[in-house]
């Protein structure tokens, strides 16, 4: 049984999705589709340049062209449909457009728009993030919980590696004390502190946007990000895409949960192969690959 995974930020890399562009009719159509939505898009993907595609509010609808594409031409190759769909955080976005219940137009639009909300509910450098290894959520929740000022879980990403996020010199300091305690810490390039709760604006302003998103229903089962668990009905998506903004990504209990209902073959499509990588740290004896270009494409089948 296979699922398929859809990267969030920091997955994007000037030339993305070209190749599939060349290669695959589908993936063709996927791509104009979302430069007709986004004018300039393709041509930021294709080109950059670099500091312009790492922009929140660039970088979000990048990904989910990407992701769309590589999703497309796949089953147009022939791939095998997915039982299931996740996405890591703006990558749940992506899943609903391949599971059908979200236009593509509509998400590269509405993550246009997250994107520059995020950016703009925090101030340049006054946020940060950083990703805490060799240590347990459990340790890194004590830790930010003890901690003064505004440092939160952003991201549980697999068994040993879960990310903070908040007010910089509240990060900083958690980070400090998780070192001194055995764990390995990671400042991230981020230009905002992501997933948090200085993220409440941006969630506020994206609410706006999706109550007047037409949804449909999806083809396939949907995880989501703040519950780690499957969709119970397309009514409740933007009230958690609203709290995804803010909550924590909960992405190794969406791998285990999809691991209890029987995948055992995890496929991420778009850029990179980050999801990947938590795959094979989060679960045992199960493959995992990604679609980025037509060779790995012809490598998934």
């Amino acid at each position: 049984m296979i699922a398929a995974l859809f990267p969030g930020q920091n997955s994007q890399v000037v030339g993305m999705a070209k190749d599939l562009y060349g290669g695959s009719g589908a993936a063709r159509r996927v791509l104009d589709e979302a430069e007709a939505a986004l004018p300039g898009l393709l041509s930021l993907m294709w080109h950059g340049p670099e500091d312009a595609l790492k922009r929140t509010a660039n970088q979000q609808p990048a990904l989910v062209a990407a992701g769309a594409a590589a999703f497309a031409a796949y089953l147009e190759a022939g791939g095998e449909r997915p039982a299931y769909a996740a996405g890591h955080s703006l990558g749940e976005f992506t899943a609903h457009v391949a599971a059908g219940s979200l236009g593509l137009a509509d998400a590269v639009q509405l993550v246009h728009k997250r994107g520059r909300y995020m950016q703009e509910a925090v101030p340049m450098g006054q946020g940060a993030m950083a990703a805490i290894l060799k240590t347990n959520r459990e340790h890194v929740a004590r830790v930010c919980a003890e901690a003064e000022g505004v440092v939160e879980i952003a991201n549980l990403n697999a068994p040993e590696q879960t990310v903070i996020s908040g007010e910089a010199e509240a990060v900083a300091a958690a980070g400090k004390r998780l070192r001194a305690e055995g764990a390995r810490v990671v400042t991230l390039n981020v230009s905002a502190p992501f997933h948090c709760s200085l993220m409440r604006p941006a969630a506020a302003a994206l609410a706006e946007d999706l109550r007047r998103i037409q949804l449909g229903t999806p083809q396939f089962p949907i995880l989501c990000n703040v519950t780690a668990d499957v969709l119970r009905g397309v009514g409740e998506v933007p009230k958690l895409l609203e709290r995804q903004v803010t909550a924590p990504v909960r992405w190794a209990e969406t791998l285990e949960r999809l691991y209890a209902l029987g995948v055992t073959r995890f496929v991420e499509f778009g850029s990179g192969g980050v999801l990947t990588g938590l795959v094979r740290r989060t679960l045992k004896g199960v493959s995992a690959v990604a679609v980025t270009d037509p060779k790995s494409l012809e490598e998934a089948l």
